[in-house]
């Protein structure tokens, strides 16, 4: 099954037409025509399956012929995860949570943080990529990058906050501390990681530090093993 994805598909409608770079893959690469049927997701829970009225390299046009809705979840996790200094290691943090089942990413900024940019842009394709290659229909949120602080106190949440750090203190296994059906919401700092003045100030907020085992890990898979935690808890 090859999954496709826009936006701006809704149950409404009736006809589409693709653009020309994913005609030309439906035509030439995946050799469909007149008749076949493709899939189509809106990243909103919709999963749309299509059939081709015009193989066309430049404008493939589908009819829908019908859809179907994803349940959502009972839960939602939020990862607000420090960028790493290597582009490529946060994107497969990104590809890998959107095919394990996050909801919304936030990038932010701290003060050992090495990188302080991110390109939106390139992370909103990765999590489609992820989306289509997982056959999912729910798109994960990406949002802009914010400093740590302002993340803080602005991000409003209900469920478990938590954070994870590698100083010494109290702290309970993170697979102790989630129960199933209750939204999440996790911080992950960077390779330096957080600050005792920023861990101080996440407890002033209200999240509770957890530890993701015995090992230090980067930053990239400390975040992949609180995404997985959280989604064995729940299925």
């Amino acid at each position: 099954m090859q999954l496709f994805y826009n936006a701006k598909l809704d149950n409404s409608a009736k006809q589409f037409v693709f653009p020309p770079d994913e005609s030309k893959h439906i035509v030439r690469v995946l050799r469909k025509s007149e008749g076949d049927t493709v899939q189509i997701t809106n990243g909103k829970g919709y999963l749309f399956e299509a059939e081709i009225l015009e193989a066309d390299q430049k404008r493939c046009k589908v009819r829908i012929v019908s859809e179907s809705r994803t349940i959502p979840k009972r839960y939602k996790l939020h990862m607000a995860v420090a960028p790493t200094k290597m582009n490529d290691r946060y994107e497969w943090f990104l590809e890998k949570a959107t095919e394990i089942g996050v909801d919304e990413i936030t990038p932010i900024i701290c003060d050992h943080s090495e990188r302080k940019t991110i390109k939106l842009e390139r992370m909103e394709r990765v999590l489609q990529s992820a989306m289509k290659q997982s056959l999912q229909t729910i798109l994960p949120k990406i949002n802009p990058a914010v400093p740590y602080k302002e993340f803080l106190e602005t991000n409003v949440s209900v469920g478990f906050k938590f954070i994870a750090h590698c100083q010494n203190g109290e702290k309970m296994e993170l697979k102790r501390r989630v129960i199933a059906d209750n939204d999440v919401t996790l911080l992950i700092g960077p390779e330096g990681d957080f600050s005792k003045e920023e861990i101080d100030l996440s407890k002033e907020k209200g999240y509770t530090p957890i530890s993701l085992g015995r090992n230090r890990l980067r930053t990239e898979t400390a975040a992949i093993v609180a995404c997985t935690t959280v989604a064995i808890i729940n299925n």
